[in-house]
C-alpha cells in the first residue's frame, strides 16, 4: 500500500532515535601504508599567500599515524571567506570539524569515501510490540537523526521491531507498514511510518486464516 502522506488514526505512538556513536572514517588511500582509513584530528591548517589562502581539514592514518590534508579552500581569495568563517578554522572549531567530517557533498568534492560502520545505534521508546498479535490499535513511529548516516530503511526496521527481514517484508508488502520511501531505499533524513495492525486482522478474517 503506497504511503498516502498522512497516517491513520493513530492511538499509539513511538520515537525511534538513530544515536550517535562516533563519526565517521575517511576513507582515502595512506601515502605511507596500505590502509586507507582516517579520522580527522581535531585540527584546520590555513596558509596565507598574498591575498590568496588555502584552507586544509587535517586527517590521521589508523594504521600508521601519518597525517594527510583534506582541501577545504584553495587559493581563495581572503575577502571570499568571512572573517568569522576564518577565526573558526584559525580556532579548529569542534562543531567545524564534526560538519565537515559528515558532509557527503565535501566527501565528493574532495574524492573521500565516508565509511559509517559503527558509528550509529537505534534507540526506541517502545517494547517490541507482538505485531502479529490482536492489537488492533494503529502505531506512529518517528524516526530522528543524530547524524546524517545513510542507513538502508530495512535495517531500521528489523532494528527497531526485532523482526526478520523477510518478516519486515512481507508486512511492508501487505501494506502494514507504510513507509514515505523504498524499504530498500537509504535514509539519512527524519521520517515518519505507520504500523496498521488491523488491517493484518481484517485480511486474515476474510482469507479465513488463523
Amino acid at each position: 500500500m503506497p504511503f498516502s502522506g498522512a497516517g491513520p488514526d493513530v492511538d499509539r505512538k513511538a520515537l525511534w532515535v538513530v544515536r550517535e556513536l562516533g563519526l565517521p572514517a575517511v576513507v582515502k588511500a595512506c601515502v605511507s601504508c596500505r590502509s586507507s582509513r582516517h579520522r580527522p584530528t581535531g585540527k584546520f591548517r590555513v596558509n596565507a599567500n598574498a591575498k590568496l589562502l588555502d584552507v586544509w581539514m587535517l586527517i590521521c592514518c589508523e594504521l600508521c599515524g601519518r597525517t594527510s590534508k583534506i582541501p577545504v579552500h584553495e587559493r581563495v581569495n581572503v575577502r571570499a571567506l568571512p572573517g568569522e568563517q576564518l577565526r573558526r578554522f584559525e580556532n579548529n572549531d569542534a562543531a567545524l570539524v564534526r560538519r565537515l567530517t559528515m558532509d557527503a557533498a565535501f566527501a565528493r568534492r574532495s574524492a573521500h569515501r565516508l565509511d559509517w560502520t559503527g558509528t550509529w545505534e537505534l534507540e526506541t521508546d517502545l517494547p517490541f510490540y507482538d505485531l502479529g498479535g490482536d492489537d488492533p490499535a494503529p502505531l506512529e513511529v518517528i524516526v530522528r537523526f543524530e547524524l546524517p548516516a545513510p542507513i538502508r530503511v530495512a535495517k531500521l526496521l528489523t532494528a527497531g521491531f526485532g523482526l526478520s527481514r523477510p518478516a519486515v517484508r512481507g508486512m511492508v508488502e501487505a501494506g502494514r507498514i507504510r513507509l514515505p520511501v523504498s524499504v530498500d531505499a537509504k535514509v539519512r533524513d527524519d521520517f515518519t511510518l505507520f504500523v496498521v495492525t488491523a488491517l493484518f486482522r481484517f485480511a486474515t478474517l476474510r482469507t479465513g486464516r488463523g
